[in-house]
């Protein structure tokens, strides 16, 4: 599933199965980041629940958080969108909602008001293992609708998302993009990628060059 197209005319250029509703995996949390950058406030300091990061999956990817710790919901926002990390995208739709149910339901409201008719999600991560993962479901269309929504109302994201390396916790905590475009591809600004064995290898990428800004998402490579 693949679409490719400009996002200041929202010129079409390229698309194929655009529609199909499948597994999103880690491009879930662009919808997740989106909503924490319309009701969070990043300067918020959260303390780390134990029941929390007992709610993500042992093995997945994330930031090495601990039961306790306190961290600021945009340190949190950062090593989601850099490194995709599944504790810190958990603690963030807690923080905003209350509790990760309550931050799925405003997922899918705002996915309905956006008109994404292909998308319903479950959980905020991506993570397949959830007993619903099966319900679990968006398209490339619709991912490339909620990628162009980030990148118009909130460019700043554009300071996250183009990061190759860092750290962030003092140092104590280092960081690294799993999208390559961001270091090899003149003008590549970001977005996010995504992986299970089930859902195959996805992204959304975009680029700036001149004035000419492209999205491109690709599904189940």
């Amino acid at each position: 599933a693949v679409i490719l197209f400009e996002r200041n005319t929202q010129t079409l250029v390229y698309a194929h199965h655009p529609d199909v509703s499948v597994n999103p995996t880690g491009l879930t949390k662009l919808l997740t980041s989106l909503i924490v950058l319309e009701e969070g406030n990043l300067g918020d300091v959260v303390t780390v629940k134990r029941s929390t990061l007992n709610s993500v999956s042992p093995g997945s990817v994330s930031a090495g958080l601990k039961a306790g710790e306190e961290i600021t919901l945009r340190d949190l926002l950062y090593c989601v969108m850099v490194s995709s990390a599944n504790d810190a995208a958990a603690v963030m739709a807690e923080h905003v909602a209350g509790s990760q149910s309550a931050f799925v339901d405003k997922m899918n409201a705002r996915a309905a008001e956006l008109s994404m008719k292909d998308t319903n999600f479950v959980n905020c991560t991506g993570l397949d293992d959830d007993p619903e993962a099966a319900k679990h479901k968006t398209s490339a269309h619709d991912i490339a609708v909620m990628s162009a929504e980030l990148l118009k109302n909130h460019p700043d994201i554009n300071k996250y998302t183009p990061i190759w390396m860092d750290t962030v916790r003092g140092g104590t905590f280092g960081l690294s993009n799993t999208n390559k475009l961001v270091r090899f591809y003149p003008g590549a600004t970001g977005l996010k990628t995504g992986f299970t064995s089930q859902a195959g290898y996805c992204l959304s990428a975009s680029a700036l060059r001149d004035e000419m800004e492209l999205v491109a998402v690709v599904m189940g490579s």
